[in-house]
């Protein structure tokens, strides 16, 4: 029985950005040729075109999956916590440490930004800015921070936190540079809280 169409493009948009992400995961954007993902997916190069345009289309998509990925490791990290605000600190500090992660790192951090541009000007950016602002406003209506404006905030704390990511992917010593990150961090988020006597 024949499978149906969509199914069908479901199927090859799926195979090429799995042979994608492990191309880009493993030799990196720059050294990885078309050939290689449409070899590894049995597909042909008019399929690659076909579905993505060009390869920084298949990257874009690559992103997007391990972006979707990540976002559903973090909604998990900050259900965990045992308060909102603990879930919110767990969550952004879980985010920067991603950044330790080989394939993470490789692809979101290091070829993505050198391909794609400047990491503040993605389309799922503003989605991340978007949930940072929903949980600092939540925060502040029980009085956990501050009076602050929460779209500022949001996209201040999601700059630094791209930035910390960046920041270890590309360091000679990402351990050390992701603790330093983390601590840093975890100080300047302190400062939304409102103190109790």
């Amino acid at each position: 029985m024949n499978k149906p169409r969509k199914e069908m493009i479901a199927e090859t948009r799926a195979k090429l950005i799995a042979a994608a992400r492990h191309a880009f995961g493993t030799v990196g954007y720059a050294d990885s040729s078309m050939d290689d993902f449409t070899g590894e997916a049995g597909l042909t190069r008019g399929a690659l075109y076909h579905h993505f345009g060009d390869k920084k289309g298949l990257l874009q998509a690559v992103i997007r999956e391990i972006d979707a990925e990540m976002t559903a490791r973090l909604n998990k990290v900050s259900s965990e916590a045992p308060t909102r605000w603990q879930g919110f600190v767990d969550e952004c500090v879980a985010y920067i440490r991603m950044a330790l992660e080989p394939e993470i790192q490789r692809i979101m951090f290091r070829d993505g930004p050198a391909v794609l541009g400047d990491i503040s000007q993605w389309p799922m950016t503003q989605g991340c800015i978007t949930a940072l602002a929903g949980s600092l406003d939540r925060l502040k209506a029980e009085g956990v921070v501050i009076d602050i404006d929460t779209e500022a905030a949001a996209r201040l704390i999601n700059g630094a936190s791209s930035q910390a990511a960046l920041w270890i992917a590309n360091s000679d010593d990402p351990q050390e540079t992701s603790q330093k990150a983390v601590d840093g961090f975890q100080a300047l988020l302190e400062g939304l809280r409102v103190k109790r006597d």
